[in-house]
């Protein structure tokens, strides 16, 4: 589902922000990318939504080398993936409707379907009164909602978000990566960059784990598991 071959991210000013990073995520996967700030977790997003490119290695994703698609080639690429960012990037000067409306807007759909759509990826995330709410009047985390119902109405192949609980409180941030949870559990693969070790942790999810650049670990739980138990002398639980 989604590929780093060697992938290396060098600025202009000689800033490393991936060195040399390979994983391979497979489809229906549920990951998270850990790290301390200016690790290299956002720029590891963006290279896979391709809003960034490598310097060096290849990005790929859907089977395709996306790093290496033209400008014309992206629109319908990224219609595939759903993307949730920290500060939810919401237009304040519309609706909730309207918000999450606009990429099926831009994905030519008609207006009946879209307000199905809607409707359904605003049950989905616990929003389906909010409809014609603004923005302003909602809460941080009912605004992530709203990030998410709009990252989501097009059921993406793959949702990537990036910090989406951290501007948020403990309980709130449970919530909302719940829903990152539920949308793996219907078939997305999910990439989730987060620096919230104690709840990473709490969901048991495979994690990759960056440090300047460079992926140091990727700690997979049932390997966890079964070294502690090998080390103990039990054996993992199987079916029959």
């Amino acid at each position: 589902m989604i590929r780093f071959d060697g992938v290396t991210r060098r600025f202009a000013s000689g800033f490393v922000a991936m060195d040399d990073v390979s994983f391979l995520i497979e489809r229906g996967e549920m990951v998270f990318v850990t790290g301390h700030s200016g690790a290299g977790k956002s720029t590891l997003l963006k290279l896979i939504a391709a809003i960034d490119k490598p310097t060096r290695g290849t990005v790929f994703a859907l089977n395709n080398p996306i790093s290496r698609l033209s400008s014309g080639q992206i629109p319908s690429y990224r219609q595939q993936l759903g993307l949730v960012f920290q500060d939810h990037r919401l237009l304040f000067d519309r609706s909730v409707y309207e918000n999450v409306a606009l990429p099926l807007i831009v994905a030519g759909f008609r207006q009946a379907d879209i307000a199905k759509k809607v409707a359904v990826a605003l049950e989905r995330v616990g929003l389906g009164a909010k409809a014609r709410a603004w923005p302003i009047t909602l809460s941080g985390g009912e605004q992530q909602r709203v990030g998410i119902a709009r990252a989501t109405v097009l059921r993406p192949t793959i949702l990537l978000a990036d910090e989406p609980t951290g501007n948020l409180d403990p309980d709130l941030s449970a919530e909302i990566m719940q829903l990152f949870v539920d949308y793996h559990q219907q078939g997305s693969t999910v990439v989730v960059a987060s620096h919230d070790l104690f709840l990473v942790r709490k969901l048991e999810k495979r994690v990759l784990v960056l440090d300047h650049g460079k992926l140091i670990d990727d700690f997979r739980p049932t390997q966890s598991i079964a070294k502690e138990l090998a080390e103990s002398g039990e054996e993992l639980p199987h079916d029959g």
